[in-house]
């Protein structure tokens, strides 16, 4: 198992930061390698992204989402993967956001580029790259601010 801890200040409201993150088919804007990520339902996604030169389907139950404070994930097949966003406001227009990664490394190829901080630099390139999104629009592209816990929406 393999695991990713960054964190970025970004300067907009925590709600507007929180908001755009639950733009899960906005992902490809921002995130490298990603191809599409589809919006199921409120709790699942189909992602599509080319990781480690291979094109990978998988889909993803999101198992808690609290409006302005967190979203967390894991995948229902596929390799395992799992994640937790939270949302950290530190003024009326900065939040942090604080992302941890959880997943299995397929083969010594993905294991070496780990452990050597490839996926870190990954991660901490897609957070620049949303900063530099979320920054330039100013606001957010829509909103979900339902509420999901242990996989099922609560409101």
């Amino acid at each position: 198992m393999a695991r990713v801890e960054e964190s970025i200040d970004v300067n907009v409201p925590v709600t507007t930061a929180y908001n755009q993150w639950t733009q899960f088919e906005e992902f490809p804007r921002f995130m490298d390698g990603v191809e599409s990520v589809t919006q199921i339902d409120d709790t699942h996604l189909h992602w599509v992204a080319e990781i480690g030169g291979q094109r990978e389907e998988w889909d993803a139950e999101i198992t808690h989402q609290e409006p302005d404070r967190k979203v967390a994930w894991r995948a229902v097949d596929g390799h395992f993967n799992s994640g937790t966003v939270m949302f950290e406001q530190l003024g009326d227009n900065q939040a942090r956001i604080n992302v941890v990664i959880e997943y299995e490394t397929d083969g010594l190829t993905e294991a070496v580029g780990s452990a050597l901080g490839g996926d870190s630099r990954k991660v901490r390139g897609d957070l620049e790259r949303f900063k530099e999104f979320v920054e330039q629009l100013g606001t957010e592209t829509g909103a979900w601010r339902g509420e999901v816990e242990q996989g099922e929406r609560v409101r």
